[in-house]
């Protein structure tokens, strides 16, 4: 992760914001010669009704201290959801000098005992997304989803997620803004750190993602993916925090024709997570 970004996260994000903003959004005539794609310092500031060169400041780094209700302004000019709003303020406030050491990350014994219990494909992932715990139906449905696999990582990398996923664009989206929100308050951790310079250096998708700035909570809603076995699957997903680490479970509505898929997958998933062909033999050989 960048050492002046870092730094100077509250200006990062406000110049991130504001060249994603179009005049035509904001209500500002296009005008001719633009030499930015978004919105100028000085625009921003007029919308916001703070001075330009206190703006200017603000991007900059030399006022890390805006009052709230400059905070609020400056979130309606990009309008900015619930999410980023709350994100915007925790950037402008304190942050501790000093960071007691993280914990390894451990999947609590009850946790190992619900994903044997559950009939549903589920895991337990790291705040980094890395998969710490997965009953044998999540690998099942996709086999990126094991121990030691990193899900960010397996999205952006593998070529099997294009296949997986029907809204790759849309998934990878969703996954490094949710990354983003997960891991700002920790980003000089060894395991981001190095999570970040691995996929910057690795995939352009996720560096014009990383550069966008955008944050969400990949906390729930729904997902289509393609199972090269059953095929087609309209399933939700939740995430539950469980202490340090979070529980993730997808199932299909009562009935849907997704549930009788996932059950025929259940049937043919062995205790090691592999699923059989409809065969009888192994898919892995």
């Amino acid at each position: 992760m960048d050492r002046d970004e870092d730094s100077n996260r509250l200006g990062a994000y406000l110049t991130a914001r504001r060249a994603l903003v179009t005049p035509e959004q904001a209500g500002i005539p296009p005008g001719l010669h633009r030499r930015v794609a978004g919105l100028r310092r000085e625009e921003v500031a007029l919308l916001a009704g703070i001075s330009a060169d206190y703006y200017l400041r603000l991007e900059r780094g030399r006022d890390r201290n805006p009052s709230e209700q400059v905070l609020t302004a400056l979130a309606r000019v990009p309008q900015l959801d619930e999410v980023e709003h709350r994100y915007l303020l925790e950037l402008a406030g304190p942050r501790r000098r000093t960071r007691p050491r993280r914990r390894a990350e451990t999947v609590p014994a009850r946790l190992t005992h619900l994903l044997a219990a559950v009939d549903v494909p589920a895991f337990v992932e790291g705040r980094a997304f890395d998969v710490l715990a997965a009953n044998p139906l999540a690998t099942a449905l996709n086999p990126r989803v094991r121990p030691g696999e990193n899900r960010l990582r397996s999205l952006l990398l593998d070529p099997g997620e294009r296949d997986f996923h029907t809204d790759w664009e849309t998934a990878t989206a969703e996954f490094v803004g949710s990354f983003r929100r997960s891991v700002d308050d920790a980003v000089d951790d060894p395991r981001v750190v190095e999570l970040v310079g691995e996929l910057s250096l690795a995939s352009a998708r996720f560096r014009g993602l990383w550069a966008r700035h955008d944050v969400s909570r990949l906390r729930g809603g729904t997902t289509d993916v393609h199972h090269p076995v059953v095929g087609a699957l309209h399933l939700h997903r939740d995430k539950l925090p469980v202490e340090d680490v979070t529980l993730v479970l997808y199932y299909a509505d009562t009935g849907s024709e997704s549930a009788e898929k996932l059950q025929l997958l259940a049937a043919l998933t062995t205790p090691s997570g592999d699923h059989l062909g409809l065969d009888g033999a192994s898919e892995r050989g």
